[in-house]
């Protein structure tokens, strides 16, 4: 905003204090010393004032980088100012006496003037020579602001190195309180693990009959005893009505002559007796299946319901396939005897594979190597059979109320004699073999002899046995505690007999004839499932 001057009035130029630029202050000079004012223009204004700059001049920005250089720029126009200042006050001075001559004398010549003429002389003088001034300031400016930066940068060199020096005590504090995090956790970790290692399935085993709403149990084993005495005594009351179906337990694949004395035994009494063929290290899904199809055949093949004895993981299997397809197997299925099966778990499975332990990865990957690559099968055979899966699948898939069910369980011997001399060693019966007699043109047949398995089974048993008492003081066969071999809502036998968990499927050597046989042993199984199944059409016909 600019105001001319008129009538020897002020000349005012508006601005803002603070805001300053040397381009402002040329820009302002210029306009007063343009060509169109002359000198008795300039001289008529006996006085000027400023105001300040022009506050909203259309080219001024101010930046952070240039704030050194700004303030020169400002001390520099100040200085100007007052020498304006001085100079119209000599002009005032001087046009008091315009009228009277001066003389002006250099050296040995004088010259006579007006006083208008020196004033405006001396006043074209002071131009110039503010003009060599402001010269010499901007440069001098110039020259400032370089040593003002090289002194400003001077004095950041210490800044950042205080600011680097804090960066690294901070980063160094972090990385020491990070370490000791990392530690503290470390060692919980430890001790968590040390702590699952050390309590495993105790809050575990035995979970199902604690679990409310659950089927309660009926003790069978009096009436089991009762029919094994008659059984031994000559009277087979076992109905040929059926086809009896045995289905093995996890690796029967590579066991030898697994449930072959049972159905030897059968066949020689007449019944229709299998032996599924399943892929027993497979998954308890995938062998419900395959035993879903598997009793299709057969009873579609022999038009007879089927009854089903299922040993270890073959028990499981054989209870998943009725809890998934009772649907399609209700009329088919006239009962199920759990021999030794693991229905709500096993602490062995649990104990190998639970995560979180001392060791868990590498025990995992050891079975994952001796199932998947030595023996061709899955490590879901052994997860099926662990707490957590067991749980999670009987949840999801209830058994029938109707169908007949046993559970059989018993308790190995954990007798100094077993585990020292490993008498008890599983006994397999070979099958007739003809063999020539020299001599002879007749060929003498050979009765069958009993073998020794390859490994002392029993004796392993034992060891498994003794170690679930000692940590756990749970009764088991070696491999399954007693409780988790109880379904719910199933007749319970469990007899006095100290029997581990091969015994039921490979014969021993007797040593005392009093004692029962596994098949005569099956057989009372067999028999009072079909008594019971007999009851239950009875109480539904009611």
């Amino acid at each position: 905003m600019d105001n001319s001057c008129i009538d020897g009035e002020i000349f005012e130029i508006p601005s803002t204090v603070g805001h300053i630029s040397s381009n402002s202050y040329l820009f302002e000079r210029r306009r007063y010393q343009r060509k169109d004012v002359g000198p008795s223009y300039q001289a008529s204004c006996p006085a000027m004032r400023i105001t300040g700059l022009q506050a909203e001049h259309p080219g001024f920005y101010l930046s952070m980088d240039d704030i050194f250089a700004h303030f020169l720029t400002l001390t520099s126009y100040i200085r100007h100012r007052f020498i304006r200042f001085i100079e119209n006050l000599v002009t005032r001075d001087v046009n008091r006496y315009s009228e009277d001559p001066v003389v002006i004398s250099c050296g040995q010549h004088s010259s006579h003037f007006s006083c208008n003429e020196v004033c405006e002389r001396t006043a074209f003088d002071l131009k110039e020579e503010s003009h060599v001034n402001i010269r010499s300031q901007i440069a001098g400016s110039n020259y400032s602001y370089q040593s003002t930066s090289l002194l400003f940068q001077g004095l950041l060199l210490p800044f950042f190195g205080m600011r680097l020096a804090w960066r690294l005590a901070w980063a160094s504090l972090r990385y020491s309180f990070c370490f000791v995090r990392c530690m503290q956790i470390r060692v919980h970790s430890i001790i968590s693990r040390v702590q699952t290692t050390l309590h495993g399935s105790t809050d575990d085993i035995g979970w199902l009959q604690c679990t409310p709403g659950v089927a309660p149990v009926e003790d069978g084993t009096a009436r089991f005893l009762e029919l094994l005495r008659e059984i031994r005594n000559g009277k087979h009351t076992l109905p040929n009505s059926y086809v009896y179906l045995l289905i093995p337990g996890l690796f029967s694949n590579h066991g030898p002559l697994y449930f072959v004395n049972t159905k030897k035994f059968f066949s020689k009494m007449g019944l229709a007796c299998h032996i599924a063929k399943i892929h027993s290290e497979a998954s308890v899904e995938h062998s419900a299946w395959e035993l879903k199809q598997y009793i299709e055949e057969l009873y579609w093949g022999s038009g007879k319901c089927v009854i089903l004895l299922g040993h270890s993981k073959g028990g499981v299997d054989a209870a998943a396939a009725l809890s998934m397809y009772w649907s399609d197997l209700k009329d088919k299925v006239a009962g199920l005897a759990l021999v030794q099966s693991p229905y709500g778990g096993t602490p062995l499975a649990s104990d190998i594979l639970r995560e979180g332990q001392i060791a868990d990865r590498e025990t995992r990957r050891i079975m994952e190597f001796l199932i998947c690559k030595l023996i061709k099968g899955d490590i879901q055979a052994l997860e099926d059979l662990t707490y957590e899966k067991r749980r999670e699948f009987i949840m999801n898939h209830k058994l029938p109320e109707c169908i007949p069910l046993i559970s059989f369980h018993s308790e190995a011997s954990v007798a100094p004699s077993v585990l020292a001399t490993m008498s008890h060693i599983a006994h397999a019966e070979l099958p007739l073999l003809p063999l020539p007699r020299f001599g002879s043109k007749e060929s003498d047949v050979q009765e069958g002899c009993k073998v020794p398995v390859v490994i002392p089974v029993s004796a392993v048993l034992s060891l498994c046995a003794l170690h679930l008492q000692l940590r756990y003081g749970e009764k088991s066969d070696g491999l399954v505690t007693c409780r988790d071999a109880e379904v719910p809502g199933s007749v319970v036998v469990k007899p006095d007999l100290k029997l581990d968990h091969a015994w039921m499927v490979y014969s021993t050597g007797k040593k005392d004839l009093s004692e029962p046989d596994a098949c005569e042993m099956s057989e009372a199984l067999l028999t009072l499932l079909v008594e019971l199944g007999k009851t239950k059409k009875e109480q539904r016909r009611e």
